[in-house]
């Protein structure tokens, strides 16, 4: 009798009742659907994963962000079969974040192929949840426990980044494709508010080796000495997303190693010293709220990942995203300790160094070289408009001139014709293309005023800026590293001497930059 009741009630209702109780709460998959898909024949025909492709892809946009991977992958790859597969895969991984069957020694060995490809699986999965995350993502993530996950991965003498135990050994923890995804995932949920990062000296000491130790540990990939690239950096991972493989190539890990640490020892000294009247910024601090502002971390893994290594302006960094004013800090730790790292000593000579800060302002402008410019060459789109010049100068050519005016810049490389670059400001159609940017500024620091020109790396949004002191005695200084976040983000990596040959290590430190509030 009852069986006959159930199955006279119309398939709308009975869906629409499935998708009330499997979304009773965002976070968690759909269990409570299980006795209702049991109940009968009539139901788990109509109800189960494999009969309702719609009902499951509708559960899936209710627990999960959707908005960017429709923008960046369109419309018709997330099909409702594709939506269903993902949320299975999704709580597959998540399951295995709360279980934490990665993130210690216990039960992962990194030193071993199958634990190292199932724990780069783990973070890739965890990472393009962060890059699509309008919220809902990133609300999973810390329900499953990912902040456990990274801290026993990160902090814990077993934890299976090998780093803690490392330190204690005195040696240099491994750079690899893990340690970064992991160090991105932690600066995205770093929260340096949580007393629990107060007093970590683990913590700090990880984070300051992975900041502060340039000699080591690279600043990008490709290197920053090529403009234009001539192979991508490393073989790239292959990750089902969406249920299409992608080539994925992880990103350097430097530039989150650099936001978390600054973050952490300004956290830690204003809790720790009288008050300052002065704002400070916290660079784990996320402002834009948009959901296009990790658009170009997710740009620059697919192109590198591809092997794209145009030698024009590609979607790894978005025109007019620095032009403005620009407030940070600069650090740099004493010229004979870092004189002991680059003759070899060990890591226990940067860890107990002192980490002095300086705070600067820049003030930028861009220049944009257009498409359809009439000096901007023939129309093959991937002719490099300059040469790549000297990466001690910015990438630009010895003997180049920069001619700034109110409507941009003229630059004149020697034996070949001037190039106009317009000011970003000045362009009245946001749908030009770009070929190529060129910046300019000045800014001022307790060391005294200086000018600032630069060029950024097409295929990846490599940042990198010349720092001229107007009166000379500072010398000049190269500033290189990324913009995180888009224009509402932070600019973060290291300065170096230019004194020194490109194929040595130089004297380094870190800076990071945020747009003035």
């Amino acid at each position: 009798m009852l069986s006959s009741t159930l199955a006279s009630v119309p398939q709308e209702i009975v869906e629409h009742v499935a998708y009330l109780v499997a979304t009773d709460t965002i976070v968690g998959p759909p269990i409570d659907l299980i006795s209702l898909v049991s109940t009968s024949r009539h139901f788990y025909s109509g109800l189960s994963i494999t009969k309702n492709l719609n009902l499951y892809a509708n559960i899936f946009t209710f627990k999960f962000d959707t908005g960017v991977a429709t923008r960046r992958l369109g419309v018709d790859k997330l099909t409702q079969s594709v939506l269903t597969e993902e949320l299975q895969r999704r709580f597959i991984l998540l399951k295995r974040i709360r279980a934490r069957t990665e993130s210690s020694l216990e039960q992962c060995d990194p030193r071993k192929p199958e634990d190292r490809t199932r724990l780069r699986e783990t973070l890739f999965g965890a990472y393009l949840l962060m890059l699509e995350n309008e919220g809902k993502n990133e609300l999973h993530l810390r329900a499953y426990g990912i902040d456990d996950w990274l801290n026993e991965y990160w902090f814990r003498e077993q934890g299976s980044s090998l780093a803690t135990s490392a330190l204690k050994a005195d040696r240099w923890p491994d750079q690899n494709e893990e340690h970064a995804l992991a160090m991105w995932l932690f600066w995205f949920l770093f929260k340096p508010g949580d007393h629990k990062y107060n007093q970590n000296r683990t913590m700090t000491h990880v984070l300051k080796i992975y900041a502060l130790g340039a000699h080591v540990y690279q600043l990008a990939a490709p290197s920053w000495t090529e403009f234009f690239p001539s192979s991508r950096p490393a073989s790239p991972e292959i990750v089902n997303h969406y249920s299409e493989a992608y080539h994925l190539s992880s990103p350097s890990m430097a530039s989150p190693a650099i936001l978390s640490f600054l973050s952490l020892i300004d956290r830690v000294e204003m809790s720790t010293t009288a008050s300052d009247p002065r704002p400070r910024r916290n660079w784990g601090e996320k402002l834009s709220s948009s959901s296009a502002k990790w658009d170009c971390e997710w740009h620059r893994c697919v192109n590198l990942g591809r092997g794209l290594l145009k030698k024009t302006l590609t979607s790894a960094f978005t025109p007019g995203s620095i032009e403005g004013v620009w407030e940070g800090t600069f650090t740099y730790t004493e010229f004979g300790a870092y004189a002991e790292l680059l003759g070899g000593a060990a890591p226990t000579i940067l860890t107990k160094s002192m980490v002095v800060k300086h705070r600067q302002t820049w003030k930028l402008r861009e220049h944009h070289l257009l498409l359809d410019s009439p000096t901007s060459g023939n129309d093959d789109e991937d002719r490099a408009p300059l040469s790549a010049g000297d990466p001690l100068r910015s990438y630009f050519a010895t003997g180049t001139r920069v001619t700034e005016n109110a409507t941009g810049v003229e630059v004149q490389e020697p034996g070949a014709n001037p190039l106009f670059y317009k000011r970003a400001t000045s362009l009245q159609d946001d749908n030009q293309a770009v070929r190529d940017i060129i910046l300019t500024g000045e800014g001022h620091s307790a060391w005294g005023q200086f000018s600032l020109v630069g060029r950024i790396r097409p295929c990846d949004g490599f940042i990198s800026l010349s720092k001229d002191y107007v009166d000379g005695d500072r010398g000049k200084w190269l500033y290189r590293g990324y913009l995180i976040g888009n224009a509402d983000g932070c600019l973060a990596g290291r300065w170096r001497d230019t004194m020194s040959p490109i194929d040595t290590a130089g004297y380094e430190g870190c800076f990071t930059m945020s747009r003035r509030i």
